[in-house]
């Protein structure tokens, strides 16, 4: 259970991004075997987007859940974009997706359609959180003036997901961006449950979370995810710095430096990053994706790893991690 409110959560969720063709192709068959293995491991929450491979993400999930109790497993999807068939598949940053377009739109009457269409694709009958995708000045190049739309959203999309909740329809709702200005804005005017924050609290950038997020998040009552704990495959081993795979000098830098701590204390890295994202007390979920079986294992074994002590006090006097930053405790 979450570590507060009546929200229902887990401490590790499985991200969609990668059984949507996220970075490589991924086989149904792949994909199937990443979910059963997630499942059998322990895992119980689970969250996509239609964004996520066009649709495929969502098909793949509730295809795999379809066997499953529903009240057994916690299920989150996104809103803000609508899909139509088409011919002429855009080029986004899915590898063979589904053929669909879309269309951004963070109405009312275009919220209610895209989570009825969600609940077509995944098969069920209600989903627990709904999250306003997207809709950040990361995203100002495909989406347009994210501050317009946002605009749109408080009239639209807010009350009616509100409206939802009411109807029992979904559990609660809040934003799934990769910035922190539009959950900040968004608690402050409208009455939101929970919030995906992604790439915004990691081993290599969390100063800002820390300053802003989690003393606003603390104080208003409502629950977080961190999401994207290696920062889209860095942290994890990959040479892929967030989503759009730029990598800074800085980082590449603070990553070897963290990369050679670790060896000496013989830790995993990939396994302290979640730890690590998790730590916080103002944390709930930390949410990792996982393209192949073995990932997903070793992301739920990565509570029980014993990091020495004295790993976190290197990181924090070799200046890698912020002083404030909690760190777990055995």
């Amino acid at each position: 259970m979450s570590k507060k409110k009546n929200l229902k959560l887990e401490k590790l969720a499985f991200g969609g991004v990668a059984v949507g063709n996220g970075f490589e192709k991924v086989s149904d068959k792949q994909s199937w075997e990443t979910l059963e293995a997630a499942w059998e491991c322990g895992i119980r929450q689970y969250d996509t987007s239609p964004w996520y491979g066009l649709g495929l993400s969502e098909r793949r999930i509730g295809h795999f859940l379809k066997n499953k109790k529903r009240e057994d497993y916690i299920l989150s999807t996104k809103v803000g974009r609508l899909f139509t068939p088409t011919k002429n598949i855009p080029d986004t940053q899915w590898v063979d997706p589904s053929p669909f377009d879309y269309r951004y739109d963070y109405s009312a009457e275009a919220v209610r359609r895209s989570v009825e269409d969600s609940l077509q694709r995944l098969g069920v009958e209600s989903i627990d959180y709904a999250f306003i995708h997207d809709l950040s000045p990361d995203n100002n190049a495909d989406l347009g003036d994210w501050e317009e739309h946002f605009e749109i959203a408080k009239k639209g999309a807010m009350p009616e997901l509100s409206k939802m909740r009411e109807e029992g329809l979904i559990k609660g709702w809040g934003l799934g961006v990769n910035t922190l200005e539009p959950i900040l804005r968004t608690i402050d005017y409208a009455d939101p449950d929970l919030f995906l924050s992604a790439i915004q609290y990691s081993l290599i950038d969390h100063k800002d979370s820390l300053d802003r997020l989690f003393p606003k998040v603390e104080e208003s009552g409502v629950g977080l995810i961190v999401a994207a704990p290696f920062n889209a495959g860095l942290l994890g081993g990959q040479k892929r710095y967030n989503y759009a795979g730029e990598m800074p000098e800085d980082v590449d830098a603070r990553y070897k430096k963290m990369i050679k701590i670790a060896d000496n204390y013989d830790v995993d890295l990939a396994k302290a990053a979640i730890q690590f994202s998790y730590a916080p007390k103002v944390v709930d979920t930390v949410l990792a994706g996982a393209s192949k079986p073995y990932q997903t294992i070793e992301n739920m074994k990565a509570f029980n790893a014993k990091i020495p002590k004295d790993f976190w006090v290197d990181l924090k006097s070799e200046g890698l991690i912020d002083e404030r930053c909690e760190t777990p405790q055995f």
